[in-house]
């Protein structure tokens, strides 16, 4: 049914605390809904589990957590919030990024319209009222006729199945779970248990203060070097000139960086010259090494080779014991290089060096079990006085299915996905109507920069729900055919690549009993978001609108 008329909150609604949006999460996505829906008019609010301001980085404050993205990038392009920010580090840490969250906030004064400590335990859809019910795990009830899910792909928390884990008498926290108030590692007995991007943060703090680390690694990290430096604001006013250039190669580029890959293709390169290209892009540092360098390096397993053999040299280079470096940078690749996210590192391979410091093989070694005074393997205790868990997420759907989302005929969202999940294009599931997802599983979110993601797929959801209002549909629902269909170029996408070749978190891998299948889009942003045109042009045939 459509009518010319724009539908929007009856004074009964409002009066009932029936809200036209609410959204779930306040990280980047969640917090650029708030604001953009809020100037259009939409009665929207926000809840988030955080205890202040900055979602995945209100959590991650352990010892060295910080951006694997430039700071200037890593920020809004939004009404020019930019302009009067000055970042003190090119890669800042979590303290940073939190400050700069309050420098939107006061701008934006976001906080208002956001309800903290409050974690979304329950939504149940209600089709006669065509509304949501969204209830909190302390009884809060909230009515929304459109809910986003805005929880990010790293919200939950991947814990270890270590017995004997809560007698530890010392201190013991997920990375993801750290004390807000941080933990003195001075002189201490530490042990870490995972090398991905958070244990190779936490390792480059402890190892400089601790009297002993111990770090447990399954599978070795093809670590690159940071780059990182100092920013004065002089410094940041001679970035900001050329920001909004850099703005908007963000939305051409394969991940929402202000880089993308070079047109040359390393398969026709001479060895000299790939020598070359890769000293200059080591020299600069980031990313950009990763999906700034040739077109081919993640599709051609040759040229990926040569730039894996030229980065298992400077490892070597740095790490003095030969068998610490070939556990860092064995002869035979663990898997190709870029099909794992790689942690961008500062002094990580050095700190190897240092007494006190000891690299576990976990295949070899691995933990069996903690005790009150430390951690046991096959071969004995080893004692410590504090334990990093650093072992990931359950990403992309994990957060989303923490809660317990009931939708048509009470149809749990947990059991529709608990062999395989499908959407249309990682936005909206059917079953599940008036339910749109941000950063979530199908769409590009494991392979985009997160603040770019917030802007670019969030202003097709602000299209959208506009659309709807102006048309006066009071109820929207993907269909089955369309996310069968795209689950199936999700998958063709992944099985066409190198992706396969890593157990990773990008298909599930690092979940014991979790289903393999690829759960970010692969095929980049131009390619995703070209397929939301087609989707807009034809009049959004693969939802259901009354």
């Amino acid at each position: 049914m459509t009518t010319t008329q724009p539908a929007g909150p009856t004074d009964h609604d409002t009066a009932a605390g029936v809200l036209d949006v609410l959204i779930i999460g306040g990280g980047f996505s969640g917090l650029y809904q708030l604001d953009r829906l809020r100037d259009l008019g939409f009665d929207v609010k926000v809840w988030d589990s955080a205890g202040g301001l900055g979602g995945v980085w209100w959590w991650n404050c352990y010892p060295g957590a910080r951006t694997d993205t430039v700071g200037h990038i890593y920020q809004f392009a939004h009404k020019d919030l930019w302009k009067d920010f000055d970042f003190r580090e090119r890669f800042p840490d979590h303290a940073e990024v939190r400050e700069y969250f309050e420098h939107v906030d006061r701008k934006l004064e976001l906080s208002k319209d956001i309800e903290f400590d409050t974690f979304a335990a329950q939504a149940r859809w209600d089709e006669d009222r065509r509304e949501w019910t969204v209830v909190s795990a302390d009884g809060k009830q909230q009515r929304a006729r459109v809910v986003l899910v805005a929880t990010g792909f790293g919200s939950k928390p991947l814990y270890p199945d270590i017995p004997g884990t809560d007698t530890f008498e010392g201190e013991c926290h997920h990375t993801a779970r750290w004390p807000q108030g941080g933990i003195d590692m001075t002189g201490k007995r530490v042990v870490i248990i995972g090398t991905g991007a958070s244990g190779v943060q936490v390792f480059q703090e402890a190892a400089k203060v601790a009297a002993e680390v111990t770090l447990f690694q399954r599978t070795p990290n093809l670590a690159l070097p940071m780059g990182q430096r100092s920013l004065d604001h002089a410094a940041n006013d001679e970035v900001r000139k050329g920001l909004p250039e850099r703005f908007a190669t963000r939305y051409t580029a394969f991940a929402g960086f202000d880089f993308t890959f070079m047109d040359e293709q390393g398969a026709t390169a001479g060895p000299e010259q790939l020598r070359a290209t890769y000293e200059r892009f080591w020299a600069e540092g980031g990313f950009p090494i990763w999906l700034g360098m040739y077109s081919d390096l993640l599709a051609d397993e040759a040229v990926n080779r040569t730039f894996y053999d030229f980065w298992r040299e400077k490892v070597h280079e740095r790490v003095h014991d030969p068998v610490t470096a070939e556990l860092l940078a064995p002869e035979t690749p663990p898997h190709p290089f870029g099909v794992k996210r790689p942690a961008l590192e500062q002094d990580y391979f050095d700190l190897f060096n240092r007494d006190g410091v000891r690299l576990v093989d976990q295949n070899d070694e691995p933990v069996l079990e903690i005790t009150p005074k430390g951690v046991v393997t096959r071969n004995g205790l080893i004692e410590c006085d504090v334990i990093a868990l650093a072992t990931g997420f359950d990403n992309n759907r994990g957060g989303i299915m923490a809660i317990d989302i009931q939708g048509v005929g009470g149809e749990r969202l947990q059991d529709k996905w608990a062999d395989r999940v499908d959407t249309f294009m990682g936005l909206s599931t059917a079953g599940f109507p008036n339910m749109i997802f941000l950063y979530g599983p199908q769409s590009p979110s494991g392979f985009c920069n997160g603040p770019t993601s917030a802007e670019y797929q969030g202003d097709i959801v602000v299209e959208f729900l506009e659309h709807l209002r102006e048309h006066g549909h009071t109820r929207f629902e993907s269909t089955g055919d369309a996310e069968k269909e795209w689950t199936a170029h999700v998958d063709e996408l992944f099985e066409g690549s190198l992706f396969t070749r890593a157990r990773s978190w990008y298909w599930g891998a690092n979940v014991p009993g979790k289903p393999a299948q690829m759960l970010n889009y692969s095929g980049g942003l131009v390619s995703y978001f070209g397929k939301w045109d087609e989707v807009r042009a034809g009049g959004y045939p693969q939802y259901e609108l009354d």
